[in-house]
């Protein structure tokens, strides 16, 4: 049995050698951080904690009861869906209190992303349970590496429990967010032939082989803008609603995915605008349709099958496209006037609702005009155009938003009550208003010019209508004057056929008593 002495001295001894470890490995330590490059170190640190957790759980006994998804960037030359999406949607789980992140924006996006750092870990929950995602980035290192672009990836991690609902509900929900989330931030285009350039980087193409050209419909309108009938407003928006979600019905009731609108009334009343409207409310991109610039059938065919889906045709002021009055036009251009073209309303109305009409999804056709009695009745029937809105003139309503809109102020306002007693009134356009509102930031001269200009709209309607009045009676005097010469006439030439009949008569008197 060792003394005490002895044990006192191996206990030295161990303590010694501990301290000369300790402060070799400090040493060790010290060299590594200040030779060996921070991704190498990072390399090494992630692929032994995997190896020696994996090790000592297999050694223990102890079985992982999670699993991990690896979601590379690449799909062998193309792109991962996945991995698009879940950068997407992740960006909206970040954790504010998160101390390192990324800032991206590209001269198209309106605002700036954040986006995950390298190794940055992001948790979800789903169904009730957890699943954590984590960025992880490998760059190459050394001289081989310069030929070797970066490796980035997602790993997600979760029970294995519910590894059937990650793949079938929870991923497939990641897909759908991430696409939700880029419509909400893509920017509307405004499509047109005449455009010199396409701006359409962001969605790889889709110019329509050269057919179609864009750029950023930045117009800023909404429908809580529209200066129009709130019920009107509210049916336009319930019936694009159940437009967009009724895909699976159209198929159904066999009719092509789209919908017509006409929209007519004298100019200056918002149509324009309201096409606007609806386009930033559905984010379609809009493709303006110049008629007049077309000479045939084929050649409107070929442009409009290169137009997207999710999309609105407008074509603007189609009764002044003089080609679409006539159907037989076609007929006359073959006889040698060339002033004519073959683009037929019959061309037009088979892209509308014929065979072509199912060349496309998600589609909204819109005209517009200042004169709904012009139009060929075959452009007006259900089916081709399913609503019909009249944009009449301003309301009171209506002045409400545009007082709003301009000057910041509402029906409380002392001249406001005199403004909508003119408007019943007169008949003026919401464009003119707003005009007169622009003159002056200051709400009292804006409103008071207004207020001449409702004025002098009524006195004019009043001259108007007495000049109406005025001629009304002349004509119905002269009608009463020569009703007296006829009269006159009628009587004189009573009293000339009346002698005539008396001259003629024979005196039967005098011949008897000539012959007594």
């Amino acid at each position: 049995m060792q003394s005490f002495g002895e044990m006192q001295s191996m206990a030295t001894n161990i303590f010694s050698a501990y301290a000369s470890v300790a402060a070799s490995m400090m040493l060790y330590r010290s060299m590594v951080n200040d030779i060996i490059p921070e991704p190498v170190k990072s390399f090494f640190y992630s692929t032994f904690n995997r190896f020696f957790k994996s090790f000592f759980d297999r050694f223990f006994g102890k079985l992982s009861t999670h699993m991990t998804v690896v979601v590379d960037e690449q799909n062998g030359f193309t792109r991962n869906q996945i991995y698009d999406a879940a950068e997407t949607y992740l960006r909206t789980m970040i954790n504010p209190d998160a101390e390192r992140l990324k800032a991206n924006k590209s001269s198209k996006q309106k605002n700036i992303s954040l986006s995950m750092e390298k190794d940055q870990q992001v948790v979800d929950s789903y169904k009730g349970f957890q699943l954590k995602w984590q960025f992880i980035l490998v760059e190459p290192d050394g001289d081989k590496g310069k030929f070797q672009a970066e490796r980035r990836y997602f790993e997600l991690t979760f029970e294995k429990q519910n590894r059937d609902i990650v793949l079938n509900d929870y991923l497939p929900f990641v897909l759908a967010k991430a696409k939700e989330i880029k419509e909400n931030e893509r920017a509307v285009k405004l499509y047109t032939r005449d455009c010199p350039f396409n701006n359409d980087d962001e969605d790889g193409g889709g110019n329509g082989g050269g057919y179609w050209g864009c750029v950023n419909l930045d117009h800023p309108v909404t429908f809580d803008k529209l200066a129009m009938d709130p019920n009107m407003k509210r049916a336009i928006i319930e019936d694009l609603d159940r437009f967009v979600r009724r895909k699976d019905y159209y198929r159904k009731v066999g009719k092509a995915w789209k919908r017509g609108y006409l929209l007519y009334g004298p100019p200056g009343t918002g149509k324009s605008s309201l096409i606007a409207a609806m386009a930033n409310y559905l984010k379609f991109d809009v493709y303006d349709l110049e008629l007049t610039s077309l000479y045939s059938n084929s050649e409107l065919r070929r442009i409009l099958l290169c137009t997207n889906n999710k999309s609105i045709l407008v074509i603007e002021d189609i009764d002044c496209s003089a080609q679409m009055h006539d159907r037989e036009r076609d007929t006359q251009s073959d006889h040698g006037d060339s002033s004519y073209t073959k683009l037929t309303l019959s061309g037009l109305l088979n892209f509308i609702d014929g065979l072509w009409s199912t060349c496309g999804d998600e589609r909204i056709i819109i005209f517009t005009t200042n004169h709904k009695d012009k139009l060929d009745p075959a452009l007006l029937r259900p089916g081709r155009m399913d609503m019909h809105i009249h944009m009449g003139y301003c309301t009171p309503a209506g002045f409400d938003v545009l007082a709003s809109n301009y000057l910041g102020i509402n029906d409380d306002h002392r001249l406001v009550p005199e403004i909508k007693r003119l408007i019943r009134e007169v008949e003026i356009s919401p464009a003119e208003l707003a005009e007169h509102l622009m003159r002056s930031e200051d709400a009292d001269l804006a409103l008071e010019g207004v207020i001449d200009l409702l004025k002098q709209k009524e006195e004019e309607k009043n001259e108007m209508l007495d000049d109406e009045k005025m001629s009304d009676d002349v004509k119905e005097n002269n009608e009463s004057d020569e009703g007296v010469d006829q009269g006159k006439k009628r009587k004189s030439g009573k009293i000339m056929r009346d002698l005539t009949k008396f001259r003629r008569r024979p005196n039967r008197g005098i011949g008897k008593r000539k012959m007594l």
